[in-house]
């Protein structure tokens, strides 16, 4: 008789994971609608008020209620379907799509609302960010988490490249948009705005409702935390998880500090418009170059994982966004500002991958809800609050200054974290150590 072959478990594949290509279509979708939003929101502001401290204001409204609900949400999340709470905060940033878009198409959108609205888009993504982190481990085989990371980040820079392309292209049709809803043949540059934003907005609105429907369609995942009280033990568990230890507090916060002194995001609609000398569908353009430098890399890393020296990968990506934000700030090139913008992205994606996998490799399920609600802090911190730290310093320095200063203050950072997190710098494997 012969003997049988042994029974050899099969290599599971991303594409065979349903339900995480649910979640990343979901994501895809989302995301595109926000860029989109973020695009209109800032090019719509600048137009009202041509301030650079009120283009500050709207990422500082979006960050003020992430830092005071964060850490509640990500609780939360470890209590109860984090499919359910991350489709409520898509709906919220649907209600919010839909009242610009009314208040664009009848002219009533000033300022105020604006702001008014970028704080429901806070409270929304202090709510989506920890519950879409944890919800992703739970739909993939641990073995392909480091490749799902990498897959979904790529991913997720179609999303970020094509949704702010298409929202400036979308609002340099508002002449068109305006002509065909019966304006006059040559409508005014307020009508023109007005009905571009319109109908950004109501891209933004269809997309999101389209990612709604895709995180319904996964199926439900138990929560394994028990259903305790939330009481401030309970809520700042993250925080002492994370604090307790050093690899995974300096991977957060070098991220947190290095977009917080060096993202000129909040800026761009100043560089389009003012030194670079381009319209709506050049900012949407500026606004998807990190994008596209971020999804050849994270192709190339879904692919080719980083296996080793995964620290000093970390801190020299980051000292590589560092010099791209200094060289994007001293060129008056579209094309060469393009160009170091992407390669600031490709240098951001390397860091994400290598920071998210760190994050949740270490952390066991129960927790991911309230380690992500951290993280979500910090990367909340990092964007709309350097929003505001941009915004701010370009009021006293001007824009180039203020992103000149930023880039100097990223390289800074990265010297000291060498010497702050020496752990860190030694990590060679994002796999935790047995």
């Amino acid at each position: 008789m012969s003997t049988p072959e042994p029974l050899v478990a099969a290599t599971p594949k991303l594409r065979e994971q349903r339900d995480y290509l649910r979640l990343l279509a979901a994501r895809v979708s989302g995301g595109a609608a926000n860029q989109m939003l973020m695009v209109a929101l800032g090019w719509q502001m600048y137009d009202l008020t041509g301030s650079a401290w009120d283009l500050g204001l709207v990422g500082l409204a979006q960050f003020l209620p992430a830092l005071l609900l964060t850490l509640p949400a990500g609780h939360l999340v470890d209590q109860r379907d984090r499919r359910l709470l991350l489709a409520a905060s898509l709906t919220l940033q649907s209600v919010v799509a839909a009242v610009l878009a009314l208040g664009s198409a009848g002219a009533w959108v000033g300022s105020g609302l604006i702001l008014s609205l970028s704080v429901l888009l806070g409270m929304a993504r202090a709510l989506q960010m920890p519950a879409q982190q944890a919800l992703m481990p739970s739909l993939v085989p641990a073995v392909l988490l480091p490749r799902a990371v990498a897959a979904a980040s790529s991913t997720m820079q179609t999303a970020i490249i094509g949704g702010p392309a298409l929202g400036g292209a979308l609002y340099a049709l508002g002449p068109w948009l305006s002509r065909q809803l019966g304006h006059t043949a040559a409508p005014t540059a307020a009508d023109a705005a007005h009905w571009g934003a319109a109908g950004v907005y109501t891209v933004s609105l269809l997309m999101l409702a389209a990612s709604i429907v895709a995180v319904l369609g996964i199926a439900p995942r138990a929560v394994a935390a028990r259903r305790a009280a939330p009481g401030w033990t309970e809520v700042t568990a993250g925080l002492r998880f994370i604090w307790q230890r050093p690899v995974v507090l300096g991977a957060i916060s070098l991220d947190l500090f290095a977009v917080l002194l060096g993202g000129a995001t909040a800026l761009l609609p100043i560089f389009a418009k003012d030194i670079l000398h381009t319209g709506p569908e050049g900012l949407g353009l500026l606004r998807a170059a990190p994008a596209a430098g971020a999804l050849v890399v994270g192709l190339w890393l879904a692919r080719h994982p980083i296996a080793r020296r995964a620290g000093r990968w970390l801190l020299g990506a980051v000292g590589v966004f560092g010099l791209a934000m200094i060289g994007f700030a001293l060129t008056t090139s579209f094309w060469v500002a393009f160009a170091v913008l992407a390669i600031s992205g490709a240098a951001d994606m390397v860091s994400v991958v290598i920071r998210q996998s760190l994050v949740q490799l270490e952390t066991p399920d129960e927790m991911r809800g309230r380690v992500g609600a951290v993280n979500s802090v910090f990367i909340g911190a990092s964007n709309q609050l350097g929003e505001f730290e941009s915004g701010a310093t370009a009021a006293l320095l001007g824009p180039v200054g203020s992103v000149l200063l930023g880039g100097f203050g990223v390289l800074a950072v990265v010297a000291l974290w060498f010497r702050l997190f020496p752990d860190l710098a030694r990590r060679d494997s994002v796999h935790p150590r047995p």
